[in-house]
């Protein structure tokens, strides 16, 4: 196997990327943070459409939690944060939940100077910045570091045949290496309880399974009374699927066989290793947020309609269901995980995804990132539908 390798943190935790964040606290300054990124194109600027208005503090809490997240996370060497000033989560707000994160952050305002200066100002911190974390170096990585995130979307009849069953090989594969895994998409286990919680550690997790798949399934019931059972996309019916409930037993297989030691919040990092499972929602980019808040390093996605979204600092490793929607997608999709049923062994699909992934850890870009595929959006409403 492979030595992995990764940015050792001062706060003992592990990067596969290091990135210097351009990150807004609000959507009024998008525009501020768009013109930074085409100033410094070695940074990743993200934008995103919350921050300002009132919430009630379960959606103020999970505000500052992904924001802060994304300041936490591994994959990020470095920090600049732009603010307008009188939104909610402002970045004098903010402060106390980033004051520890150990990497150096600079932060601007910009009712405090104008958009120009902000712009100015901001794009020269993120060239200095650059300039100091680009001389870090690689050093090995224990696997025992590593958060891997298993996300699904766009998916079809196969996706619970075969994307999803080898990404469920790889989850076993990395716990029994000392790796943890999470994921999550709460809808999208709705008639499976019974399944997850006799995998449970412990009664504790899994009555805490069995409250949150609940909770789901009564909100579909509530928002959408008799059809709650169709609670799946239009490209989900076209891609053969029937129900919920079918395609929660295929949704589940990404996480693996092995035992599920701890049920986290949305955006929550976890505190145990092993298999972890996050209490979040069904769509893919508020799902895939919640999980690099999380911070996993490196997220493996399967798709059997197809989809070309990644996500901003994580490498998206994308999983095609079957071969069709990988030669359409040849640009944007990694693995074929159709081979499945044209003769190749669950065992050779994963020695190469498990190959692949070693790459990609080890600096290697996958089609998403070569591809500038990035999206940023999450719920601040929760529990979401």
């Amino acid at each position: 196997m492979k030595e992995i390798t990764g940015y050792a943190r001062p706060d003992g935790k592990f990067g596969i990327r290091n990135q210097v964040l351009v990150l807004p606290t609000v959507a009024c300054v998008n525009g501020v943070i768009d013109h930074i990124s085409r100033a410094v194109p070695e940074a990743t600027c993200i934008t995103h459409a919350h921050g300002c208005g009132r919430g009630s503090p379960r959606d103020t809490q999970i505000l500052f939690r992904i924001l802060a997240g994304m300041v936490h996370h591994p994959n990020v060497g470095a920090v600049v944060l732009i603010g307008l000033g009188c939104e909610r989560a402002n970045t004098k707000a903010l402060l106390p939940f980033i004051e520890k994160a150990q990497k150096p952050i600079e932060i601007f305002n910009v009712q405090e100077c104008g958009s120009k200066q902000t712009i100015k100002k901001g794009a020269a911190a993120a060239r200095e910045l650059w300039a100091q974390i680009s001389k870090q170096t690689r050093v090995p990585l224990p696997w025992d570091k590593l958060l891997v995130a298993m996300e699904c979307g766009g998916s079809d009849a196969m996706s619970g045949v075969t994307a999803n069953v080898a990404l469920g090989a790889v989850s076993d594969w990395l716990v029994e290496k000392g790796a943890s895994v999470i994921f999550g998409e709460n809808t999208e286990m709705i008639g499976t309880a019974h399944v997850l919680a006799r995998r449970a550690k412990n009664e504790e997790v899994a009555q805490k399974i069995i409250t949150m798949i609940a909770q789901a399934e009564q909100r579909t019931k509530d928002i959408m009374g008799p059809l709650a059972s169709w609670v799946i996309s239009p490209g989900n019916m076209d891609g053969g699927m029937s129900t919920i409930a079918e395609k929660s037993m295929g949704c589940i297989f990404k996480g693996g066989s092995t035992t599920i030691n701890q049920v986290v919040d949305y955006g929550e990092w976890p505190t145990e290793k092993g298999l972890i499972i996050q209490d979040g929602p069904g769509y893919d980019g508020d799902s895939m947020a919640g999980l690099a808040a999380s911070g996993a390093q490196l997220m493996f996605f399967s798709t059997g309609r197809g989809t070309p979204a990644g996500f901003p600092a994580v490498p998206v490793i994308k999983v095609a269901s079957n071969s069709q929607v990988y030669q359409r997608m040849i640009d944007d999709i990694d693995i074929n995980a159709g081979c499945l049923i044209e003769g190749k062994t669950l065992s050779e699909l994963r020695s190469e995804m498990i190959d692949y992934m070693i790459k990609v850890i080890n600096g290697e870009k996958t089609k998403a990132e070569t591809n500038g595929m990035e999206i940023f959006t999450f719920m601040t409403v929760h529990p979401p539908f």
